[in-house]
């Protein structure tokens, strides 16, 4: 048995943040661990599998750059553009570059196809050829990463080689039919943090934040009040306000049938996945993209105007609306279309963050869990949902179903708009850092509950639940970042880190503060809540 042992000023922090801490410590040392455990390196033949940028001058014009990975031999590339220069291309003779070529190959990229031998023979004979580096053409999209058999323990490859996708290589052979190309290669180094990660981050804590507080700020100042004092009685006799009706408490059939349907339809995506089936995904974000902003700009002025919703207009089909409800609406809509006519914009993300931001906050709202036992439930299923879709899928469908649907898979070029996205400011290769809905919306179910507790039971700070949840979200993603680089940005199921740093926090928490029964039991409608409840409103 190990026996651990603390000094005295690691004892007096909070038992919390201690928790939290630990949990820290665990996970790093889990990391440091896989991170030193290489195993032996070949001989000659251990050079780290670095991305190139490929540019391209067709007749002395530049084209688009390629993206292409060294192989674990040969010559390192430069990291900057400037300290290399551009080296004329010519195809092998034969293609596959297995045998000494008939075409000169002095000074030149040589470019030859994968396949019919070792990617060590096709360097051998490209560098006895002359050539001064060499590309091996993929025969599918992917960087297949190029190592040298075991036997090859003295390798004297002093050329770099580097693999480029079948479509970059179809695109240079048509260009190579009539005209003169030329390569420039170098390797330049991706940072460890961009700052799109620190952008995402904050968005993401930010938005269960301002979800949770959102009924304490953004709303009516009566409506929580309303909702809790709601009895079951009186919804049953189908009377209260509108909104309260809107409300929907998960139970845990309810969770369990969602997790389902989430998987029903994530298999549907990748089967049928098309560019009409992203359309259709578009235009359900846009409608509930649009009902979001339009209510998190109405309910802050109900709040502070309440005078300005009694100018109505007579509108057909929907009768009576409040005039700036209308104009609310209307400059929501025409928002949501502009971005759906310019998502292909550079730009567009900004637009896609604002809909998808409030479209999770009024969600939100609108869907609370009750206690902690329906919240155990939805998260664990959403915990094993996140893991098989990604981990274990590819034993099934050959590949991860939820990461190929991320991707965009025959989808037509057009990509899925349920994430928030931001692009990489300091990559060489640009692309975006992405969190998907579900995400945010799953841990925050469990945050805006922790809120709501703590505010009726009149738990301070420190000693409720809300704050130690979102600190548990914002290390949760922090891991699930360190994950992403320990995985070289293979990606990752975030709730698999998510759901330990809230659900986990809260469960151990409330078990060392002897409220976990309260926590699992726990209705709105309870007595003790009725209490603090009607205590509150008579000091009000």
């Amino acid at each position: 048995m190990l026996m651990l042992s603390f000094p005295p000023p690691i004892c007096r922090l909070p038992l919390p943040l201690l928790l939290l801490l630990t949990l820290s410590f665990a996970v790093l040392a889990t990391a440091g661990g896989a991170s030193q455990d290489k195993g032996p390196d070949l001989p000659a033949c251990n050079n780290p599998f670095k991305l190139v940028k490929v540019k391209v001058w067709i007749d002395g014009v530049e084209g688009e750059d390629l993206s292409g990975l060294t192989a674990s031999f040969g010559a390192s590339l430069p990291e900057e553009a400037n300290e290399t220069s551009k080296l004329p291309s010519v195809f092998t003779n034969p293609l596959n570059g297995c045998s000494n070529s008939s075409s000169k190959l002095s000074g030149s990229v040589a470019l030859a196809m994968r396949g019919d031998c070792d990617f060590v023979t096709k360097a051998k004979v490209a560098q006895s050829g002359g050539a001064a580096a060499l590309l091996v053409i993929n025969d599918n999209e992917e960087l297949f990463k190029m190592v040298c058999s075991q036997n090859d323990t003295s390798l004297n490859i002093s050329i770099p080689v580097v693999m480029i996708p079948k479509s970059a290589g179809d695109a240079i052979n048509k260009s190579m039919e009539e005209k003169h190309v030329e390569f420039l290669l170098y390797a330049p180094t991706r940072p460890i943090v961009d700052l799109s990660v620190v952008v995402l981050w904050a968005m993401a804590v930010g938005t269960i934040f301002t979800a949770s507080l959102w009924q304490e700020f953004g709303t009516s100042e009566n409506s929580d009040g309303r909702y809790n004092e709601l009895s079951k009685e009186s919804r049953n006799a189908g009377t209260g306000n509108d909104d309260e009706k809107e409300i929907l408490d998960i139970s845990v059939k309810g969770a369990v049938v969602f997790v389902i349907t989430a998987s029903t339809f994530l298999l549907l995506l990748y089967f049928f996945m098309s560019a009409w089936f992203v359309w259709l995904l578009i235009v359900l974000f846009c409608i509930g993209g649009v009902q979001g902003m339009h209510n998190c700009i109405m309910t802050p002025i109900t709040r502070k105007c309440k005078n300005c919703l009694q100018k109505t207009l007579n509108l057909p089909l929907f009768g009576d609306v409040s005039a700036v409800s209308f104009v609310v609406a209307l400059c929501c809509l025409i928002f949501a279309v502009v971005w759906a006519v310019k998502r292909r914009a550079s730009y567009s993300w900004v637009g896609q963050d604002i809909l998808g931001i409030c479209l999770m906050i009024t969600a939100l709202q609108l869907a609370r869990l009750p206690n902690i036992k329906v919240a155990t439930v939805l998260l664990c299923c959403a915990f094993v949902y996140d893991i098989f879709w990604v981990f274990i899928s590819p034993l099934i469908f050959h590949e991860s179903v939820m990461i190929a649907v991320a991707r965009g898979d025959n989808s037509g070029g057009e990509s899925i708009p349920m994430l928030l996205r931001v692009p990489r400011a300091f990559d060489p290769w640009g692309g975006y850092d992405m969190i998907g809905f579900g995400d945010i919306l799953f841990p925050g179910l469990l945050v805006a509950f922790a809120f709501r507790y703590d505010k009726a039971n009149k738990n301070r700070l420190a000693n409720g639940y809300f704050l130690w949840l979102i600190i548990g979200y914002g290390f949760g993603l922090l891991f699930t970042y360190l994950g992403l680089y320990l995985m070289n940005g293979n990606g990752q199921p975030a709730l698999l880190y998510l759901v330990p740093c809230t659900l986990g926090v809260m469960v151990i928490l409330g078990l060392v503060r002897g409220e976990l029964k309260e926590l699992w039991n726990y209705s709105p409608e309870s007595p003790s809540t009725m209490a603090n409840l009607t205590a509150e409103a008579n000091v009000v």
